[in-house]
């Protein structure tokens, strides 16, 4: 395991490189952070959401379907769902707003088999079936299978990070299965964070905010375990 002056390090890097983002999605993630682990510097998260939603016309409707992550009372426009055309954000809108739409079963289980971003976007698909409480008849057997090939994904070779892997293991996290990532995974998170705080391969070789969310998710979790 990392020493905790490194971890809390980490985290505080982290923290500071998101705490000034304008990037939509990276400010919802930052809500589910202040709400979960009571970070500060992102208190206004969702309302700088909010005001980037107002300036975002063309993304309004797709970004407006996402804001439930961070409020569970928002409303669904049906009309907006024609703006979700990748597979896998359809399969996991679906299962954000599962007390108000049926769920896919056929491509839940299809993802899993696809394996990549489509196994760890089933995976919060079920957290959130899970969080919003709607009796989707998965079996004990089916959620156990994702646990572990989401395990695998993250434990594969712990010695090196992508964003892929980053995504299955703050997930697992996400998920209440964080004892099933490699504990030299975590430590590798750590030592391969940036100068800056970040992680991932933005171009010009900088870090990004995708991976350094998931990056920051996954040390919360470590953090308050």
């Amino acid at each position: 395991m990392p020493t905790e002056q490194a971890l809390r390090t980490a985290v505080t890097d982290a923290i500071d490189f998101l705490a000034d983002s304008r990037e939509p999605f990276a400010l919802l993630w930052l809500d589910v952070m202040h709400q979960r682990f009571g970070v500060p510097q992102f208190a206004d998260a969702l309302q700088r959401f909010d005001q980037v939603l107002a300036a975002r016309p063309k993304q309004l409707p797709l970004l407006r379907v996402f804001r439930r992550l961070a409020d569970k009372n928002h409303p669904l426009r049906v009309e907006d769902l024609e703006a979700v055309e990748h597979t896998s954000d359809r399969l996991v809108v679906c299962a954000l707003y599962c007390d108000r739409l049926e769920v896919p079963l056929a491509a839940l289980d299809k993802a899993v088999s696809a394996g990549g971003y489509y196994l760890t976007h089933a995976l919060l698909a079920v957290i959130w079936i899970l969080q919003y409480g709607r009796d989707v008849p998965l079996s004990e057997a089916f959620v156990e299978n994702l646990y572990r090939a989401n395990a695998a994904l993250a434990n594969d070779d712990p010695k090196t990070v992508t964003d892929l892997k980053l995504e299955a293991a703050a997930f697992l996290h996400l998920a209440g299965q964080g004892d099933r990532v490699d504990r030299t995974f975590i430590e590798t998170v750590i030592a391969t964070q940036r100068s800056g705080g970040g992680w991932g391969m933005a171009r010009g070789g900088g870090a990004d905010w995708h991976a350094t969310v998931l990056g920051l998710l996954l040390l919360l979790h470590v953090r308050a375990a």
